[in-house]
């Protein structure tokens, strides 16, 4: 780690020395690195830098290396940047303080509170019913804080799948009845009455849970920005085994609004966000279905749950 990047962590840690610890990832496509630095002669024992490094040439495992997608992830970073700086949330949906941001050149620093410490120290690949409901709860207590709230410096429309931003996946769809609605449903979407700010990439590995399950904070915020609440839903419940999709999602979802209800503060007709959003949410997973044909039609969350809502969606349009 270069020098300078050293002194801004000593300094605004007010740390007397630090040590480059273990690598937690590498950033999506080469990007750079996730990085545990330990501090000494400070109140913090240790923080998290995300180093951004913009690749010469990136390495996407899909094979969508194009400039398009290179400078979808610059802006990423960008807007993950500014939502670190000027945006704060609460206990009800936790994530890391920035401690420090800034870049030079083409690399990027975002230096953030380390969770291990603070006891949400425990990562899944898969999740208990307590611990899905934890997360739906940090979604709806999100969603509850920032409705009706305008995405300044984030993107317009927020999640990574949004079709604006993903032209070339579409065009590579085989699915003519569905590509040729796909612009139907993202308006749909984006129309909708009530918004919030989204997550855009509510999945488990983003989520970081204290020991019992119970408590979980969120990381990674590059595709935050506004939209309808039912997209971090549905990616957040992608997660559950296709098996268990159709007996588990209602009651689930049932959790969201119940959560959902009780974080809002301001004055609205909840019965109306309810009624509304519970029509997006097949809407929703649609759209996400839209992106998966597009960039890995092969992929395990193409399934016959997501297939038959789509059918519903589509049939909806019709009408």
């Amino acid at each position: 780690m270069k020098q300078e990047y050293q002194d801004l962590i000593l300094q605004e840690c007010g740390a007397k020395a630090l040590r480059v610890g273990a690598k937690i990832q590498t950033l999506w496509s080469g990007y750079g690195q996730i990085v545990r630095i330990h501090l000494e002669g400070c109140d913090r024992p240790s923080v998290v830098v995300k180093h951004v490094t913009f690749p010469k040439e990136a390495e996407h495992p899909g094979g969508w290396n194009t400039d398009l997608s290179h400078m979808r992830k610059v802006r990423s970073y960008q807007v993950e940047t500014h939502w670190y700086q000027n945006y704060s949330t609460n206990d009800g949906c936790r994530m890391p303080a920035c401690l420090a941001a800034c870049s030079y050149g083409d690399e990027q620093l975002i230096v953030l509170e380390d969770l291990d410490v603070v006891g949400f120290d425990q990562r899944r690949t898969s999740v208990t019913d307590t611990e899905m409901r934890a997360c739906l709860s940090w979604l709806a207590h999100f969603h509850g804080l920032f409705l009706g709230v305008v995405p300044e410096g984030l993107w317009p429309v927020g999640t990574y799948w949004h079709l604006e931003t993903r032209p070339d996946e579409l065009d590579a769809m085989d699915d003519a009845q569905l590509k040729a609605a796909a612009r139907e449903i993202d308006r749909i979407l984006n129309e909708c009455r009530f918004k919030t700010i989204v997550h855009g990439d509510a999945k488990l590995a983003n989520f970081c849970f204290s020991g019992s399950g119970q408590g979980v904070a969120a990381v990674d915020f590059q595709y935050v920005g506004g939209g309808c609440g039912m997209k971090d839903v549905v990616y957040l419940l992608e997660e559950i085994e296709e098996k268990q999709l159709e007996k588990r999602v209602p009651g689930l979802l049932d959790y969201y609004f119940t959560e959902l209800r009780a974080s809002v503060t301001k004055q609205v007709d909840f019965a109306a966000l309810e009624k509304e959003w519970r029509e997006m949410f097949a809407f929703a997973w649609t759209d996400f279905h839209r992106f998966l044909l597009g960039w890995m039609p092969g992929h395990r969350k193409i399934n016959r749950y997501t297939k038959q809502l789509t059918k519903e969606v589509l049939r909806k349009l019709k009408q």
